[in-house]
């Protein structure tokens, strides 16, 4: 059964495994993924001895506001204060943080604006803090086609489509995202089931318009944005990730990224594997934060 906290806006659920008197470990899912990504990297850490803690984000499962009044914002801001509040519910002066698509936005924003809460870092496809203000210039035209589904979003069709089958749309994305990862009925439903949460396709809509410059984001947030404006290195020791055979990052990978790590880094490359990294390669990803927990 899930705990709860509350933290920030959010009631946050999460599960927790391990030692509670081991390093804290943070484990951070993406879109359209939910805590399940982590059921093998969790099991192989808290028998380690780490303490194990992974959240559904903003938006997903049984993660809920706590004020119907409060913005449904899916901003990078938002992901990376829930993430710094819910330590903080907590009580956890620092950890390592670990995660990939929305969650590993969430960890690399907390290490480059708060790397005094943060041990060390695993981040699936490099440096993932988004620039907005360069994010109309266009990418090649195979990078392009890859980010179909943002530009979907833009539009209130995107909207409605979303809306009418968000599990048909989500699992195509998986199948698009990780061609070479054979998971089945029951494995695509655990995670699938995080989608129903009533406020998931106003988060989702809100961050993939965003990220654009297409739509405000919360005022409350502005200051963080402001921050991120300027790209702000990562300064803590980091590991990045990058599945070969993932389906939506750039072709030709993020290794390019080292230039925003200041801290000690190390990229890796792990073959037969695509987006889902965490739930298609466990043991490659648990290596990563573990060898990350070493450098303390």
């Amino acid at each position: 059964m899930p705990l709860h906290v509350n933290a920030g806006d959010l009631s946050v659920a999460y599960l927790e495994a391990g030692d509670p008197a081991g390093p804290p470990v943070v484990l951070l899912h993406g879109f359209p993924y939910d805590i399940h990504a982590y059921d093998e990297v969790a099991a192989r850490l808290a028998d380690a001895g780490a303490r194990v803690i992974v959240p559904w984000l903003r938006g997903f499962g049984p993660t809920r506001f706590l004020d119907a009044a409060t913005a449904r914002s899916g901003q990078q801001a938002a992901l990376a204060r829930d993430l710094l509040t819910l330590l903080d519910a907590l009580r956890i002066a620092r950890a390592t943080l670990a995660g990939y698509d929305w969650g590993g936005r969430a960890a690399c924003i907390v290490a480059a604006l708060w790397p005094q809460r943060v041990q060390g870092l695993v981040s699936v496809n490099g440096y993932n803090v988004q620039d907005i203000a360069r994010a109309r210039e266009p990418l090649s035209p195979e990078n392009e086609q890859r980010l179909w589904y943002q530009y979907y979003f833009h539009g209130e069709r995107g909207r409605a489509g979303l809306a009418q089958d968000r599990r048909a749309f989500c699992r195509l994305l998986w199948r698009l995202w990780s061609p070479t990862w054979a998971f089945d009925d029951a494995t695509y439903e655990r995670s699938a089931a995080a989608f129903d949460h009533p406020d998931f396709v106003d988060v989702v809509i809100h961050s993939y318009r965003h990220r654009f410059g297409l739509v405000p984001g919360d005022p409350a947030l502005e200051p963080i944005e402001q921050r991120l404006a300027a790209q702000p290195s990562i300064t803590v020791p980091s590991i990045t990730l990058d599945g070969a055979d993932d389906g939506v990052m750039p072709i030709g990978g993020t290794a390019h990224h080292a230039r925003h790590f200041s801290g000690g880094h190390e990229h890796r490359v792990v073959p037969g594997a695509g987006h889902n990294l965490p739930q298609e390669a466990p043991q490659a990803f648990a290596q990563a934060v573990q060898a990350v927990l070493s450098m303390r």
